[in-house]
């Protein structure tokens, strides 16, 4: 991953917070491809909208769907443009999304708000495999990656039970949102403030996206977040990826790249939002469940998975079991 690529990813995810201590960037970005399809509408709203890049191949192809990060405040899918080209000449297409925001979804009285942005992924998911034919896409075959928020919405899809509706008059709400491995860099994956405080006592996300929220910043609302547990629970466990974690889950990659000392639970984190700590809650589910699963962060690698996009291109592209 570049530097301009894991900007791109996670650091728009740390608004009103410390933020992972980059390297100076490149004076511009990589020049963007081409788009097969720019800006398609996967719903009604102006925020609803994907791009598409097909990979070149007489067969159809797996897709990676890149959800941007931006702790579901802000953002773009512009954000991305850096990525796609490792995809596509690895035979595997791209789709990049834009969602609605909590903070519209706060405006507009839904409740929680993060219910927008994370129902928008699963609709773009079933959107895309809607349009299989027409793309050229293995249908089964869609990963999902993504930094920060972005990441945590990559992970709900992937835990989440398939919220198909067989019954639906709209054939796009009838396709699975079930995705096939996904791959995240700084994902939240939880949203308990109980469990984020347990683990690193100076925990100050989540709030916003349950409406929780103060004059100052976002991360300030993390106290009185913590005060309304009770009453928002049933909200916090369906809408944290942890919550919905099972034995037939799709393998899953978890990098945290702005992990700056070993993460030890209990102790005060530089990058709490993005810290290893959050993979390593998972991962205890993931190990109870037999969950195929790799962790990465500064200090611990794997030898053949260095980033997401390793992981991604390779699970896309394996042939299939018998």
């Amino acid at each position: 991953m570049t530097r301009w690529q894991l900007a791109a990813v996670l650091s728009v995810g740390c608004i009103a917070s410390p933020c992972l201590a980059a390297e100076p960037l490149p004076a511009a970005p990589p020049p963007a491809l081409g788009k097969t399809a720019a800006n398609v509408a996967y719903g009604t709203h102006p925020r609803q909208v994907l791009d598409f890049w097909q990979a070149s191949s007489d067969q159809p192809t797996p897709v990676v769907m890149l959800i941007h990060g931006g702790g579901w405040v802000n953002g773009d899918k512009s954000g991305y443009r850096g990525s796609v080209k490792q995809y596509l000449d690895a035979g595997v297409s791209v789709v990049a999304i834009n969602y609605r925001m909590v903070t519209e979804a706060d405006q507009k009285g839904i409740q929680p708000p993060v219910k927008w942005p994370l129902e928008d992924a699963a609709r773009a998911i079933q959107f895309v495999r809607s349009k299989a034919k027409e793309w050229n896409i293995d249908k089964p075959r869609i990963g999902a990656t993504g930094g920060s928020a972005g990441g945590c919405s990559s992970l709900w899809l992937a835990f989440h039970d398939d919220l198909a509706d067989p019954k639906s008059s709209d054939p796009v709400a009838r396709e699975s949102t079930r995705l096939y491995c996904v791959a995240v860099t700084g994902a939240q994956t939880t949203l308990d403030p109980k469990v984020l405080r347990e683990w690193m006592p100076n925990a100050r996300y989540g709030g916003h996206a349950f409406g929780v929220r103060t004059t100052s910043n976002r991360d300030g609302a993390f106290q009185s977040f913590f005060e309304q547990r009770e009453k928002l629970l049933p909200w916090i466990q369906e809408y944290s990826p942890i919550s919905h974690v099972s034995s037939d889950d799709p393998p899953v990659f978890l990098e945290y790249p702005s992990q700056k000392k070993p993460p030890v639970k209990g102790e005060p984190q530089d990058d709490p939002t993005h810290s290893a700590l959050l993979g390593m809650i998972l991962v205890e589910k993931l190990k109870a469940t037999k969950v195929d699963h790799v962790l990465v962060y500064p200090g611990q690698g794997h030898e053949k998975y260095k980033v997401s996009a390793d992981f991604l291109i390779t699970r896309l592209k394996a042939k299939s079991e018998k």
